[in-house]
């Protein structure tokens, strides 16, 4: 075995671990799909263990693989801050910002976000995926994810961004023919849209009330893992459902949603979440202080 191998190669295993194929991650690195089949072969000899499966469909990571990746990814971040404490990158945020979100809030308000930071950074190139699950950002390789819910693993760091709540709520149609709940029990009986959360168990609604906490089992004829769908779906008047004050506060304000039970809230604020290793970070500093400014801007509460 020899260590005849460079950094350069290390990210291009990243992007292969990441897109589970060669040719997703020669796209993503802007190469040929041969360039990327070089440098994992000579990888592979220079450590003198397979780092990968091949299938005539699909790309597995090995059990070594997966040692060296973790490995990569800290030699990588170690790389990029020494850059960035070198000369005037100390000042100026530059390289590679990997950010994930959630669908709905990563397209209408990180999305806008990110353009507008890019624009005023641009020594940073930022690469932003969209999940309907929890992403660990350590173990996954993200440099940032912008979080809706207060669920947040002892082992990252997060700066709370804004203020934000759920609230319940159904379009009036619906209220005429069903009623409104007069308490959280009532929800039992009636038609819920539930919404598969990132941070949540399914049909599962936990609110507050004061500083109780309570619990509700709800079902109904509609569920999806797309926010979106299922708000349209209140305002189509077929249930009641539990959603972000920033997504519902408009329809609620013209008339097309009424808030019911608004003694019940559930805490869903927004935090920008990043792994220890990367708190010196000034891409990371430069990008959540944007952040934050762009959402009080955009009426966010901090």
């Amino acid at each position: 075995m020899n260590n005849d191998f460079l950094p350069a190669d290390l990210r291009v295993l990243c992007a292969v671990v990441r897109a589970s194929s060669f040719s997703k991650a020669a796209e993503d690195l802007g190469m040929s799909p041969a360039y990327v089949t070089k440098r994992i072969r000579l990888l592979e000899e220079s450590l003198g263990t397979k780092l990968f499966h091949r299938t005539t469909r699909r790309v597995v990571i090995s059990e070594a693989g997966e040692r060296v990746y973790h490995w990569a990814q800290r030699i990588l971040d170690d790389v990029d801050h020494l850059v960035e404490e070198v000369g005037i990158t100390r000042r100026e945020p530059r390289g590679l910002l990997r950010v994930c979100s959630s669908f709905g809030f990563g397209r209408r308000v990180v999305a806008p976000a990110l353009s507008a930071f890019a624009a005023q950074h641009p020594a940073v190139q930022v690469r932003f995926e969209v999940f309907d699950r929890l992403v660990d950002v350590a173990a996954e390789g993200y440099d940032l994810d912008v979080r809706v819910g207060d669920d947040i693993a002892p082992h990252v760091i997060a700066r709370k961004l804004a203020s934000n709540h759920r609230v319940l709520c159904a379009a009036p149609a619906y209220l005429r023919s069903r009623g409104a709940p007069r308490t959280l029990a009532d929800l039992a009986a009636h038609d819920c849209l539930v919404i598969k959360e990132r941070d949540h168990p399914f049909g599962v609604w936990r609110m507050r009330r004061g500083g109780r906490e309570h619990t509700v089992k709800v079902r109904g004829p509609l569920s999806a893992n797309n926010g979106e769908m299922v708000v349209q779906w209140a305002v189509d008047g077929r249930g009641i459902i539990l959603r972000s004050a920033w997504d519902v506060g408009p329809l609620i304000a013209q008339g097309r949603l009424e808030q019911v039970l608004p003694a019940y809230r559930q805490e869903a604020n927004v935090w920008a979440v990043y792994p220890s290793r990367l708190s010196a970070s000034a891409k990371i500093r430069a990008c959540v202080e944007f952040l934050a400014e762009h959402m009080r801007a955009q009426g966010f509460r901090e």
